[in-house]
C-alpha cells in the first residue's frame, strides 16, 4: 500500500459504477482517501447502482462491498477540511465520474462548493488533478472547458472503456478506465496488463 493522501471527488455525472470501483482500488493503495459527493452523486448511484452512500452514518460496506476505514467522507460544503487549503499535501485529486457542470466551473474558477475548491487548490499548487468526463456528445462550450483544465495542468482521461482485454463483465469493462486512472496517478495497479509487455 502507498502511505500516500488522495482526494476523491464524485459528481452526478452517469457513471456511478466509475467511482465505485476506483474507490474500491485506491482503498487499497492509498492510506488517507477524502472523499467529497455531490447531493447528485448519491441520487445517481442510487439510480445506477440501486444502492448509495448515506452521509448520516456513512459506511462503505454496501457501496463497496466493504467496510474500509480510510476513507473519510467531507462535508461537500465545508471549507474547514484539509482539502481546502493549498497547505495540505496530498498526491492528488480525481474526480470520477466529472460532470461538465463541475468542469465548467473549475475551469472559470469558481470554487461553489469544497468539490471544486479542492481542485482548484490542485491546480494552483500545482498537484495531480485528473478529471473523468462522461458526457456525449460535446459541445463546443464542453469542449472548451476541458481545454482550459488541460492548459491549466488538469489529465483529462474520459471514461472510455477498452475492449480490448475481451472484459466479460460491467466491472471488468469499468476497471479498464480505474486501471488508466490508477496509472495516470504514478501508482502501479494489477488490473489490467500493459499492451505487449511480456512476463505480465
Amino acid at each position: 500500500m502507498s502511505t500516500g493522501k488522495l482526494v476523491v471527488g464524485v459528481t452526478g455525472a452517469s457513471g456511478a459504477i466509475y467511482a465505485q470501483r476506483f474507490l474500491i482500488q485506491a482503498a487499497r493503495l492509498f492510506t488517507e482517501i477524502h472523499l467529497i459527493l455531490s447531493d447528485q452523486a448519491i441520487q445517481v448511484a442510487g439510480t445506477e447502482l440501486g444502492f448509495a452512500p448515506k452521509r448520516d452514518g456513512f459506511s462503505t460496506k454496501e457501496w463497496l462491498g466493504e467496510e474500509l476505514g480510510n476513507i473519510r467522507l467531507l462535508d461537500s460544503k465545508n471549507y474547514f477540511t484539509p482539502p481546502a487549503s493549498g497547505s495540505f499535501r496530498h498526491d492528488g485529486m480525481v474526480i470520477v465520474p466529472c460532470s461538465m457542470g463541475t468542469a465548467g466551473r473549475i475551469a472559470n474558477g469558481i470554487s461553489d462548493d469544497l468539490l471544486t475548491r479542492a481542485a482548484d487548490v490542485c491546480l494552483k499548487e500545482k498537484r495531480r488533478l485528473i478529471v473523468v468526463p462522461r458526457e456525449m456528445p460535446m459541445n463546443v462550450i464542453m469542449l472548451r472547458n476541458l481545454t482550459t483544465l488541460a492548459e491549466a495542468g488538469a489529465t483529462v482521461l474520459p471514461a472510455s472503456p477498452a475492449w480490448y482485454t475481451r472484459p466479460k463483465t460491467l466491472e471488468e469493462l469499468a476497471d479498464t478506465v480505474v486501471a488508466r486512472i490508477l496509472q495516470n496517478l504514478g501508482v502501479e495497479q494489477t488490473l489490467q496488463k500493459q499492451w505487449m509487455v511480456e512476463g505480465e
